[in-house]
């Protein structure tokens, strides 16, 4: 699911989009329309895809999109399908087609749109507090209550029986039923994402949704962003606690308990049934398994397989945790 919030501009003609990277393709692709980039796995015979990790090599080998950015050593592990085009920085080349698609999407500037909610269909509907602000296209469904000083900006669908606490702002999130999102939150702003170019930063594009899903909550302080090409997912009965990171393209799973500080980089994917203990941290791009537990304190820079608990930096296995540290 990509984010329906944002005017998708194409498709374009593959020469536009060559032509804009400067590298060149056989005349024989070249009127081809392309009509999205997306990811690896979810991309179509009319999309572009992008692949700069072997990490990845796997979902590459089966992607159905008919172009793909990626490097000289890489393209052989795409299908004959997917015609690469090799470029000297992958995501650099992939901000910039994602750009060409959706130029709303780079810069997160405050909603000019918002309204009282004492002036919207809502009044009469929601039970909030006082200074609470409503953007366009938000959905509030039954029994839901809003805290003070909360701003719901544009693109927000928020499900039944949600509690929303005071000084949060949320923004191209999608809340299911049921959600507690305690106080001074920021979810759906762009990630941290960019690339220094010589003397400035290039911003990367944030297409993704937050995704929260059912009978989860989210504690005070807390911040999650969008995804950049996927979405960012917090999986049913999942409880965070206070002042946590969470960032974009993040996936965690059902009936994980995350205690507070602690930080998941972008793109780490997390089980089910996960315990992770307060300020333990989480490099990106990661897969931790299901029924894992993570010590307090952590660093974690390798994947962990399912049944697993760690402990320390780089975290390891409990047990030569405690056996070097006795």
């Amino acid at each position: 699911m990509s984010n329906p919030f944002f005017k998708n501009h194409g498709p374009f003609k593959i020469s536009e989009i060559v032509n804009s990277l400067n590298i060149n393709i056989d005349n024989l692709h070249y009127k081809k329309d392309i009509h999205d980039i997306k990811d690896l796995a979810s991309s179509t015979k009319n999309d572009i895809t992008f692949f700069h990790s072997k990490k990845y090599k796997d979902v590459a080998k089966k992607t159905k999109a008919s172009f793909c950015l990626t490097t000289e050593v890489l393209k052989t592990e795409l299908p004959k399908s997917c015609l690469p085009l090799v470029v000297d920085n992958v995501l650099v080349c992939t901000s910039k087609i994602t750009s060409i698609f959706y130029p709303d999407s780079i810069n997160d500037i405050f909603d000019d749109t918002v309204s009282l909610i004492d002036d919207t269909n809502f009044k009469n509907k929601v039970n909030y507090g006082k200074n609470v602000l409503i953007g366009n296209n938000v959905s509030i469904g039954n029994n839901c209550k809003i805290g003070h000083n909360t701003i719901i900006e544009k693109n927000v669908i928020i499900g039944d029986d949600c509690f929303i606490g005071s000084n949060n702002v949320i923004r191209n999130t999608l809340v299911k039923n049921n959600v507690k999102i305690l106080d001074n939150c920021i979810i759906g702003k762009h990630g941290f994402g960019f690339f220094p170019i010589k003397n400035k930063n290039l911003r990367y594009p944030h297409i993704g949704l937050v995704i929260v899903e059912d009978n989860c909550e989210i504690g005070c302080g807390s911040t999650i962003d969008r995804g950049s090409m996927s979405n960012t997912i917090i999986g049913k009965n999942t409880y965070l606690d206070n002042q946590i990171h969470i960032a974009h393209n993040v996936k965690i799973g059902e009936n994980s308990i995350i205690a507070g500080q602690v930080g998941i980089a972008g793109s780490s994917i997390i089980g089910n049934n996960v315990k992770i203990g307060g300020q333990a941290g989480i490099s990106g791009h990661l897969k931790i398994g299901n029924n894992v537990e993570i010590g307090g304190g952590s660093g974690v820079i390798r994947d962990i397989p399912d049944n697993t608990k760690v402990m320390g930096y780089p975290a390891k296995n409990i047990r030569e945790f405690l056996r070097d540290n006795k």
